[in-house]
């Protein structure tokens, strides 16, 4: 051991406790929470001061980073190289600031993740908006502190005109604690800061309206308004950000076009994740991505498969990729030195104190500075009064220290004053000279009292620190980038997708799609139709029905299963396209095949789904009637709608009020007529009660109707295109499980009964046949018949076709103001557009009702 040292014994686990609590305590002041004053982290302040010392302000030409870097490392910040070049560039990212404080010229990097080229290559210089974080510094506005090795000094804090720790946010990770502030728009912020200056007890509400939600570099949605409301109230909250996406036909194939992305997402990283999960099967719709972004901005093309549905792969890609993110505000900044949870109002309340120091401390400054050149300047104005007897002293003394005695002496004047005086050149004894002095000692004057009001009340400095932040808006200020979705959030995909009615087509083989009413047409009894749906080989179109994108669908198999989809979930395709198989959509069992439907409103409304049943039928003549609240809660795979016994199976479901009268049709051409209340509710599993008897082992329900307006008629079609409608009071009520009535004569001519509907005069109709041959015609075109009769064609059958489905459409009258025009043209074959009129049409919710 060295002559003179001596070895001190220590506790190890107390040299850890408070290393360890140094160490903290340099972390969380001196490197990763920005200050709540000027937004800025140590090292990104040093970077700032440490150009404006060197001289490459915004107005001056670019220097060399490396050379900036040496500065702030061998004056201000001894630590890595590294982590001073980073901090710069990244204050010189335009996708990382919102507001950059450094213009960088060079490779700064790109939003790809791509490295920036080395200090030694790359150039910097101050932005015009830094120079405003640096105004007036040297006018003792801050408080400078020793540097580290204490031969230089630098400011703890910038005077920082703009409001930076809002504007620009910050991040980052200290010891047991983090930050992480996201950016916001400078102009509100201004107006927001602006408006807490005029009343001190602004609520944050009333903030909210003026800053109304984060701003990100990058643009994007911010989807959802609760977790900002959050972060504003209480420093922490989660706000969802959101690509911004448009959808193209790019060469005759739908495309997803991103042009904006969430803020701090890696471009490239992004575009290779969803491309692993396209590859994966993970999520599907997508043929391939291409990166078509430049210099002009960003655009990344997801090329869709032909029988994707934009908006479904879009909502996919928001699910699983970081075209939607999440930012989890945590406003950590420093307060007087100790990390503080802050709201915003907290924010702009220290913002505006800092300010106001600043205007204090500048005040002083200037006003003593002003003072002072009074001083000299009544000195001046007594030498140039009395200038024979000022040169007789001079000349008289041997030297310049008498010259300022004898001054002093001989005028009361002060040694500043006499010094002044002494060193006055010759020209300023020109009349013209002693007038400016007058002049110049006049306006001071006029200052030093504007200054001294200025310090005397608080509203004058508060009118101050407005004005400049008006003037920063006006310089600096801009309109949004990201835009805000207030009613995103928890809400689905619908906000996007407009309510308009559609027409959804299920095939025997169990393909589906949806199509817009408007594609289809009125046309006369017995008209041949149009083509509506060109099927695959030996299929045909088994279901149609009306329903609206917003709706839900309950799909129930014939092995008494019930699955949900959204209607605007369903594939869209054209009245001609194939659509697209059920299985790939519902996770439904190969050996099952989905047999009824039903349009519901919202299944989260506790009271549309306690007072709305299902009633349900089989082949078999067996019904059976559960509460919609059974069936409110969807699941991904399924759940039993009823129990269906050996060699049954599930034919149709309804959806009713509970007071409706049910009727079940066979194919034998017998109808039965039952009230609904005969039929208690169950539970979902349970298998039902009888509804009919059937004629013999070969005959079955072919359909069922739930009728609650006595005024309708009952339609029934038969497979060789005959139908009628008669009174539904030629149907007697009679007890559930009877025998039923003949509603039709079945002849060899009719072929067996294949529909069975309600009906008014304001419906349409529509039969579709096995071919894909589809129909539209007005139900009042037919005429009400007895219920015994054969009834009259409805539609031309070629060969040995025969019909496979129909459905109502029905228009509603009192709503004609309300509903769009169709304006529907329908084309020839040899290719001239004949338009058929225009017909006002809206259907009902569900073709039950």
């Amino acid at each position: 051991m060295a002559e003179g040292e001596k070895l001190i014994p220590i506790n190890i686990e107390d040299e850890m406790k408070s290393a360890y609590i140094d160490y903290s305590m340099s972390v969380i002041v001196s490197r990763a929470l920005p200050d709540v004053r000027d937004g800025l982290k140590p090292v990104h302040r040093r970077v700032l001061y440490g150009m404006y010392e060197l001289g490459v302000r915004s107005s001056s030409a670019h220097k060399k980073s490396a050379r900036i870097v040496g500065e702030v490392l061998g004056k201000y910040h001894p630590h890595g190289d590294t982590s001073v070049y980073d901090s710069m560039v990244r204050m010189a990212q335009e996708w990382s600031l919102r507001y950059m404080l450094v213009d960088g010229q060079g490779n700064f990097g790109s939003i790809d993740g791509d490295s920036p080229a080395a200090m030694r290559y790359t150039e910097a210089r101050m932005r015009k908006i830094a120079d405003d974080m640096l105004a007036d510094i040297d006018k003792d506005t801050v408080d400078h502190q020793l540097n580290f090795d204490d031969s230089l000094e630098e400011p703890t804090v910038l005077p920082a005109r703009v409001p930076n720790l809002l504007v620009n946010g910050a991040s980052g990770i200290a010891v047991g604690m983090a930050t992480n502030m996201p950016p916001h728009n400078l102009s509100e912020v201004i107006d927001g800061t602006v408006a807490y200056i005029e009343n001190n007890d602004i609520e944050i509400d009333e903030l909210i309206t003026h800053i109304k939600a984060p701003d990100f570099p990058t643009g994007g949605i911010i989807y959802g308004y609760d977790g900002v409301k959050e972060a504003f109230h209480t420093g922490r909250g989660r706000v969802v950000m959101r690509a911004k996406a448009t959808f193209e036909e790019v060469q005759g194939r739908e495309c997803i076009i991103v042009t904006e992305i969430p803020y701090q997402v890696n471009k490239a990283d992004m575009i290779k994740k969803t491309a692993d999960l396209v590859n994966d099967k993970k999520i599907e719709g997508i043929s391939s991505i291409r990166d078509e972004s430049d210099r002009k901005g960003m655009r990344i093309v997801y090329i869709l498969k032909r029988d994707a549905v934009p908006n479904i792969v879009l909502n996919t890609l928001f699910k699983y990729t970081a075209l939607q993110s999440s930012f989890s505000v945590n406003n950590i900044a420093l307060v007087k030195g100790r990390p503080q949870l802050l709201n915003v109002k907290e924010m702009i309340h220290y913002f505006v104190e800092h300010r106001h120091e600043v205007v204090v401390r500048r005040t002083k400054f200037e006003l003593k500075k002003a003072e002072d050149r009074a001083h000299i300047l009544e000195g001046l104005i007594i030498a140039s009064d009395n200038i024979d007897e000022v040169i007789k002293i001079i000349r008289a003394s041997s030297n310049a220290e008498e010259a300022r005695a004898n001054l002093i002496e001989r005028f009361k004047l002060s040694e500043i004053q006499a010094k002044a005086i002494v060193e006055m050149r010759l020209r300023q004894l020109t009349g013209l000279e002693q007038d400016k002095l007058r002049e110049e000692y006049d306006e001071i004057i006029k200052t030093i009292a504007d200054l001294k009001d200025i310090l005397d009340r608080k509203e004058r400095r508060m009118d101050i620190i407005k004005e400049e932040l008006l003037e920063i808006k006006d310089k600096y200020g801009d309109e949004r980038r990201s835009e805000i979705n207030f009613a995103g959030g928890d809400l689905s995909m619908e906000d996007m997708i407009p309510n308009e009615q559609v027409v959804i087509t299920i095939s025997h083989a169990g393909y589906i799609k949806r199509t817009p009413l408007t594609e289809y047409k009125t046309q006369n009894r017995g008209g041949v139709g149009q083509k509506a749906s060109s099927t695959r080989n030996e299929d045909f179109l088994e279901h149609l029905f009306v329903g609206t994108n917003h709706q839900y669908m309950l799909f129930f198999t014939q092995k008494g299963k019930c699955f949900w989809m959204r209607v605007y979930e369903i594939p869209e395709g054209s009245k001609t396209s194939k659509g697209r198989a059920i299985q790939n959509l519902i996770n439904i069992d190969n050996t099952d095949k989905v047999k009824a439907f039903i349009c519901t409103q919202d299944l989260k409304d506790e009271e549309y789904v306690n007072s709305h049943y299902v009633i349900m039928a089989t082949k078999k003549g067996t019904v059976k009637k559960t509460s919609l609240e059974q069936y409110s809660r969807p699941r991904q795979n399924g759940i039993n709608a009823i129990g269906i016994r050996e060699d049954d199976e599930l034919l149709e479901a309804k959806l009713t009020t509970g007071t409706s009268q049910i009727f079940l049709g066979l194919k034998s051409g017998k109808a039965i007529r039952f009230e609904e209340s005969k039929t208690r509710p169950m539970g979902r599993n349970a298998s039902g009660v009888r509804g009919i008897r059937l004629a013999s082992e070969n005959d079955e329900v072919i359909g069922m109707v739930s009728v609650h307006n006595f005024e309708d008629e009952l339609l029934v079609v038969s497979e060789n295109g005959y139908g009628k409608r008669s009174s539904i009071e030629d149907y007697r009520i009679t007890n559930r499980g009877g025998k039923g009535v003949k509603t039709i004569s079945i002849t060899e001519k009719t072929g067996n009964l294949v529909a069975i509907k309600n009906v008014s005069d304001s419906d349409d109709l529509m039969i579709i046949n096995r071919s894909g041959i589809a129909i539209r015609m007005s139900v009042e075109d037919l005429r009400v018949m007895g219920r015994a009769t054969q009834g009259v064609k409805l539609i031309n059958i070629k060969g040995d076709d025969s019909i496979a489905a129909v459905a109502k459409v029905m228009k509603e009258e009192d709503d004609l103001d309300e509903v769009d025009i169709l304006d529907i043209e329908v084309t020839t074959e040899d290719g001239t557009a004949i338009d058929n009129g225009s017909t006002d049409a809206t259907e009902n919710s569900s073709e039950e009702e």
